[in-house]
């Protein structure tokens, strides 16, 4: 599998790594996972649609995060990717935590993505 970073993902990284000092060893986990399982899994993850897109775009909702102490997978991060199973691609749109955001930023996957 080959992961690329949007560049407003890697600022949103450099956001939330100071508040969660765990996140890059967390994004290691989820990495492996999405290697196995790159695919919408409810009630974990699922695609959105709706976006006009040919591009499959993935929100996961249940990130573990060791920063979050006692919270588990049910963190309140948040991680927003494109799939491409043709060329077994991702491609992280954005991570954000859902205090601090409701909802995925539709303008910057449809100004990133077909």
């Amino acid at each position: 599998m080959i992961f690329d970073e949007l560049e407003e993902y890697k600022k949103d990284l450099k956001f939330l790594l100071k508040k969660y000092r765990t996140l890059n060893e967390d994004m290691t986990i989820v990495k492996q996972v999405l290697e196995t399982f790159p695919d919408e899994r409810p009630p974990f993850s699922y695609r959105i649609d709706n976006l006009g897109l040919k591009t499959v775009v993935i929100k996961v909702k249940k990130i573990a995060c060791k920063s979050l102490k006692g919270k588990g997978v049910n963190s309140g991060l948040r991680l927003v990717y494109a799939h491409y199973p043709e060329t077994n691609k991702i491609t992280f749109i954005e991570i954000y935590h859902k205090n601090d955001k409701e909802n995925a930023d539709i303008q910057r996957i449809q100004s990133n993505f077909e």
